[in-house]
């Protein structure tokens, strides 16, 4: 089958079709810890090769031969939400440009590197604030598709919030646009003959008839959240009615994005930073607490794990920044307001809020000074990168987000985790968010480490659910997240994220084994036998 669905290809679109072993071994593999082949690769020029490609595979669902679409970006994607058995679309080869940019929007395909857009936006005097921090590497498409977050969500929000409208490719082929409709035109919407019509009347009435359900279970204790479909936001209660926020974070499992309208914030390259030294988990927390008041637009911490490892491995990297003495945590504070009395007013508030609970710190606006320190957050890097023996970093733990009061109960209880299993602890993440990463060191070559990955994931989410938690902040559910989300939401919900599936995807070709109906048991087959991300050696990705 596979070969007939790539001569069809070949012959019908203008992009590349490929299918040679190599190819295909390449797109096996993403940021994740898991491995599938697939069938064909396609590099689509436009869209009309998207929704040709759609199109035909809709007419195979329909005589009963399911060929799945996966849309990939850089395949930096850490749960597996990348990898598909049939057709990966590999968009970063064509649909990469910018294609408009105004007074306060800018206008792009979904291959486009997120790098790209803020250097052009930046000559602007604008930027797009929730960056991760792959955004040298990574796609906009990919920050779209996770609904992606970074250091400046604690102030700014996550990339569902910047995001106006959606050029998206529904499963049987249509193109659609999203964007915010008046009850009106809901009521236009809701007549069409088209597969987009059915859409929208099924999922109105879905909504209408779940309102309470999905207000009670949707509205979650954290600063941020990326898993699950974003129904809430959908519909208002004006009647206005949106499919961008459930497009948004839905990972190419609701259709294929072709276009993307995002909206731009003023960028001020002034900034003052502060670093600033602990030897005390509680003392941290009141500081993280009072700082967030002040606005910042940062938040970031590291622990004394992680620079112990640094010391270790890469003992000249913050040779300078940090010598003697290793704190118990390490704080990041910034603050980017374009007014220079502003900043300098939140930060005399930072500094009397630091001189009662840190033991040291430092303050600069000067832009080498503040290089040097955010060496220590990006000190992560090094966790990512290094081989400990024959054991690599792995991200099945990397991504829980708690609520802001419960921040040191979230750190105790990893530390405590490691400790169970006996690995050594390294932490980094958003402290404005309780929004924590970390990744322990395991051989996947090792039948005894690839027994302890799924082991350590289910005491890991299960402790951030009993915190009133989430299992994704920003990264999403993939393929390794997936199995928990009706622990997060329960069944009720999940059962509307099913039907929502569903209305889309009545076939189940669009990235099918992400998000929803995916077993543990399933994904575990899929474990690599070995972890790396050697094809992105050539960018070194911070963390």
């Amino acid at each position: 089958m596979s070969v007939k669905v790539a001569h069809y290809l070949q012959q019908h679109l203008r992009g590349e079709v490929m299918t040679s072993r190599d190819a295909l071994k390449y797109f096996s593999t993403d940021g994740s810890v898991f491995e599938q082949m697939p069938a064909v690769i396609v590099y689509p020029r436009n869209t009309a090769d998207v929704r040709k490609s759609c199109r035909f595979v809709w007419q195979l669902a329909e005589k009963g031969h399911i060929v799945p679409i996966t849309a990939r970006g850089k395949g930096t994607d850490q749960a597996g939400a990348a990898l598909g058995k049939g057709i990966i679309m590999v968009f970063p080869a064509h649909m990469n440009k910018i294609l408009e940019i105004d007074k306060n929007s800018a206008t792009v395909q979904p291959g486009l590197i997120y790098a790209k857009l803020e250097q052009t936006l930046h000559t602007h005097g604008r930027f797009l604030p929730p960056y991760p921090s792959s955004i040298e590497f990574s796609t906009l498409g990919g920050a779209v598709a996770n609904n992606a977050a970074g250091e400046k969500t604690v102030k700014y929000g996550q990339t569902r919030e910047f995001v106006k409208s959606l050029n998206v490719v529904l499963a049987n082929g249509e193109l659609i646009s999203t964007k915010r409709l008046t009850a009106k035109q809901l009521a236009k919407k809701r007549e069409l003959t088209t597969f987009e019509g059915e859409i929208y009347r099924s999922l109105d009435d879905l909504i209408s008839e779940n309102w309470g359900l999905i207000n009670e279970k949707q509205n979650k204790k954290v600063s941020k959240n990326s898993s699950g479909y974003d129904l809430i936001d959908v519909k208002r209660s004006d009647g206005s009615f949106d499919l961008t926020p459930l497009i948004v974070g839905s990972q190419g499992t609701l259709g294929v994005v072709t276009q993307i309208n995002l909206k731009t914030v003023p960028y001020n390259p002034k900034t003052s930073l502060i670093a600033a030294f602990f030897d005390d988990v509680h003392k941290f927390e009141g500081a993280v607490s009072e700082l967030l008041g002040t606005e910042p637009s940062a938040l970031e911490v590291v622990d004394d794990n992680l620079l112990e490892f640094v010391k270790k491995h890469n003992p000249n990297q913050l040779k300078g920044i940090i010598d003697e003495k290793i704190p118990k945590l390490v704080l990041l504070v910034e603050y980017d307001n374009a007014s220079d009395r502003v900043r300098s007013k939140k930060t005399k508030q930072a500094k009397k809020i630091l001189n009662r609970y840190s033991y040291e710190y430092q303050v600069t606006s000067d832009i080498d000074e503040q290089e040097q320190l955010w060496k220590i957050r990006h000190s992560a890097a090094a966790v990512i990168w290094q081989v400990v023996g024959k054991a690599k970093a792995v991200p099945i733990i990397e991504d829980g987000v708690v609520p802001r009061e419960r921040f040191i109960d979230y750190l105790n209880g990893v530390y405590a985790l490691y400790n169970k299993y006996k690995l050594d602890a390294a932490v980094w993440g958003h402290a404005g968010d309780s929004n924590l990463h970390m990744q322990p060191f395991l051989d996947l070559s090792n039948p005894e480490d690839r027994k302890k990955v799924f082991k350590i994931a289910d005491d890991y989410y299960r402790m951030v659910l009993e915190m009133g938690g989430s299992t994704s902040g920003e990264h999403n559910d993939g393929r390794l997240r997936a199995p928990y989300l009706p622990f997060v939401y329960g069944k009720e919900m999940y059962a509307l994220f099913r039907r929502v599936k569903n209305i889309f995807d009545p076939y189940g070709i669009m990235n099918p084994g992400v998000k929803i109906d995916v077993r543990q048991s399933e994904i575990a087959g899929m474990l690599r036998q070995e972890y790396s991300m050697e094809h992105l050696y050539d960018h070194m990705p911070r963390s």
